[in-house]
């Protein structure tokens, strides 16, 4: 603990490193139960593996950037305490896996010392947020939106009111209305405007999400200005956290709530919650995430590309002209999101020369590199090509989305990784020409839960099994049809058939064949699968899912050597309902010690909210003694009521209700929340009171 107090700036991120080891010896004697240290270490980035006994460490990169210094930062802490491979991921984070519980304080230390943080990468937090990696050289985007997803990021992290929410909670930022960033399947998407007198604003799609049901979000806001953005985003949040559900992790997103409660509800609710806002107005400091220094122009010298034809299409795929004129951004296509520590080294000295200091990790698990100047391209690609890292078809058929399927999830049914790159290969080898094609995209994941996005493909896939006699095989779900429209709006994939795994290379020939036979001139995928219709690619592809026909390879899954066999873990992305009262109580003094800081340090939004918590949990806590476990907070505060305070059981001068909602009726003012904090302080003595006396029974 010692050398992260002497190495370490900043005291905030040291005392949560030193708190974070704190709690890992604590579970480690038996002091804290296992499902409130899991809901802990995952809100720090840390997620178990389905190999037993090791974590995958998810380091947070707010909107994708990474300058050198960081990545190499990074390569050195994964070559130091896990595998020696950095992984992309489809939330513009990095991922690094096998490492040992025990040491994640010290690579946390080590990786603040480049100001890099695993804080709420995990958990039930507002996790990554995501933003276009074109953003600030995109042609086509009305202003940079980075400072606004910086802000966003910087206003939540460690924020009170979301710490412990029902479920995850996401945001993306798109550069412009390609809308490439999804805002459609974020809880809050946002599209940058401007509108007629000249102001800066937002486009609002709330609701969205994929995972086993696929919601599309609702437009909620044409024109949102700048300085409400925050405000908006918080209001919203402190919805969900009090209504949002916590026992069944199936429902327990923002659009299961809009779907029980009404998208009106929500809103009304949310305008509510405007009241205890901590700010009514956040103005962006559009100067906060600052611009990359342009490289000097260098000698370059005769370069001397082997293959023109490669060249060329790796100009025509991977590079773009900026709105900066005469500057190329360039795109660097990773394999399945892989990138070895070592390789990371040598593609940071390769590209040093030519490109600013400052990557972007894209949403398809590649890299975008920016300020290239025209002549330095050739040399750029010749370096790029040494590293195996110059393939051409950018985010087009050839350049497939994966998750890390059972390579390492729990959730994982078959595998996905080696699949990408088979059908990458196929691809390469069979449709050459579509390498040029960005229309159609294909995603896969590793089951049902679409962390490759598999719900908003063109051409999808994701993990399953099927049965064939007695036995099991590996299978993949095909989905057609998905995918951005544009300005919000996008399409939800449509499940058309289920085949063996070791057919999806036959699936993808099938309907490339078909589509290149039998679309007319210049015809979008999308209009091409309305006019065919979902029927069409059933019986196209039913052949495919003929088990009578199967072979022994078909029971082995795509990347193994060994029969096929289910074995799914329990998957920790939502987080974990806690149900034990004397941890429920625990966490209520711990609450009150926090509310108590936050007030010392004038922060009364803070105090107020950990204030709130602490109601919530001490009355959650007496429930339990009865049995009841509430899914929500507002079911928590109605069922307090009338359990306890209607039957007078537990005797206050006001409901529970009216006492727990002045927080939503008052300004956040020093004066309300020294009140509020001292009846919170009261409440939790009183109920603990009532806990002995219930013990005692």
């Amino acid at each position: 603990m010692q050398s992260f107090r002497t190495e370490l700036e900043n005291p905030v991120v040291e005392k949560d490193i030193i708190d974070l080891e704190k709690k890992i010896r604590a579970f480690r004697e038996g002091k804290i139960h296992d499902e409130k240290f899991r809901s802990l270490r995952l809100a720090r980035g840390i997620y178990g593996q389905r190999q037993p006994g090791v974590q995958m460490i998810r380091i947070k990169l707010p909107f994708g950037k990474v300058t050198f210094k960081q990545l190499l930062r990074i390569a050195d802490v994964s070559d130091e305490y896990a595998s020696r491979n950095l992984h992309l991921t489809t939330r513009q984070d990095i991922q690094i896996h096998y490492v040992s519980l025990e040491r994640t304080p010290q690579l946390w230390a080590d990786l603040e010392k480049d100001d890099v943080t695993l804080r709420e990468a995990c958990g039930n937090t507002v996790r990554n947020v995501t933003a276009s990696p074109a953003a600030g050289i995109d042609p086509k985007e009305p202003f940079d939106v980075s400072p606004y997803a910086h802000a966003v990021f910087e206003f939540f992290l460690r924020n009170p009111i979301c710490q412990e929410m029902g479920r995850k909670f996401k945001i993306s930022f798109s550069s412009s209305e390609e809308d490439n960033a999804f805002s459609y399947i974020h809880d809050i998407g946002l599209i940058p405007k401007i509108n007629k007198n000249g102001e800066r604003g937002f486009k609002v799609m709330l609701g969205g999400g994929l995972g086993a049901q696929p919601i599309l979000a609702s437009i909620v806001e044409e024109f949102l200005p700048e300085d409400q953005l925050v405000p908006y985003i918080e209001s919203v949040i402190r919805v969900f956290d009090r209504y949002g559900e916590r026992n069944n992790r199936n429902k327990a997103r923002l659009k299961y709530v809009i779907q029980k409660l009404g998208l009106e509800e929500v809103l009304r609710l949310a305008k509510i919650e405007r009241v205890a806002n901590k700010v009514k107005s956040h103005p962006i400091n559009r100067d906060a995430v600052e611009l990359p220094v342009i490289p000097e122009p260098v000698l370059i010298p005769e370069i001397n590309i082997d293959n023109p034809f490669r060249y060329e299409q790796w100009l025509a795929t991977n590079t773009f002209e900026q709105k900066q004129k005469g500057f190329y951004g360039v795109y660097v296509k990773v394999a399945t999101g892989d990138i070895p520590s070592e390789q990371a080294r040598k593609f940071i000295a390769a590209i040093r020369p030519y490109v600013a200091d400052e990557i972007r990790v894209t949403q398809n698990q590649g890299l975008l590199l920016k300020y290239v100047r025209k002549e330095a391209l050739p040399a750029l690609y010749v370096g790029l090509t040494e590293l195996n890292l110059s393939a051409p078809g950018f985010d087009s058929v050839a350049d497939v989305t994966t998750c890390p399927g059972t390579d390492t999830c729990n959730l994982g049914i078959s595998n996905s990784m080696t699949l990408a790159r088979v059908l990458e290969d196929l691809v390469y080898n069979e449709f050459e020409d579509f390498i040029y094609n960005r229309d159609i995209k294909i995603k896969i994941s590793g089951c049902m839960n679409s962390c490759g996005q598999h719900g908003l493909a063109h051409i999808g896939f994701h993990g399953s099994s099927l049965k064939a006699g007695l036995k099991v095989l590996p299978s993949v779900q095909v989905l057609l049809g998905g995918g951005t429209v544009g300005d919000g709006i996008g399409r939800a994939a449509d499940k058309v058939i289920k085949v063996p795994a070791k057919r999806a290379t036959s699936v993808l020939r099938t309907v490339l064949e078909d589509y290149r036979a039998n679309s007319t001139e210049q015809e979008l995928f999308h209009h091409y699968y309305d006019r065919q219709g979902k029927d069409y690619f059933y019986q196209l592809l039913k052949p495919l899912a003929d088990l009578t026909t199967l072979t022994d390879d078909e029971f082995v899954d795509w990347g193994h050597e060994e029969t096929f066999a289910t074995a799914i873990g329990v998957g920790e992305c939502a987080g974990v309902v806690i149900d034990l009262v004397a941890t429920l109580l625990f966490e209520a003094d711990e609450k009150i010690g926090w509310a108590k800081e936050a007030f010392q340090n004038a922060a009364w939004a803070d105090a107020i909210y950990h204030a709130y918590n602490v109601m919530i949990s001490s009355a959650k806590a007496l429930l339990l003694d009865k049995n009841i476990n509430q899914g929500s907070q507002a079911g928590i505060i109605k069922e307090f009521d009338a359990v306890y305070v209607e039957k007078r059981e537990f005797l206050l001068d006001t409901s529970f209700s009216d006492l727990v909602l002045q927080i939503n009726k008052n300004e956040p003012s020093e004066e309300f929340a020294r009140l509020y904090l001292a009846q919170a302080q009261n409440f939790l003595n009183a109920v603990k009171v009532k806990r002995e006396e219930l013990v005692q029974q």
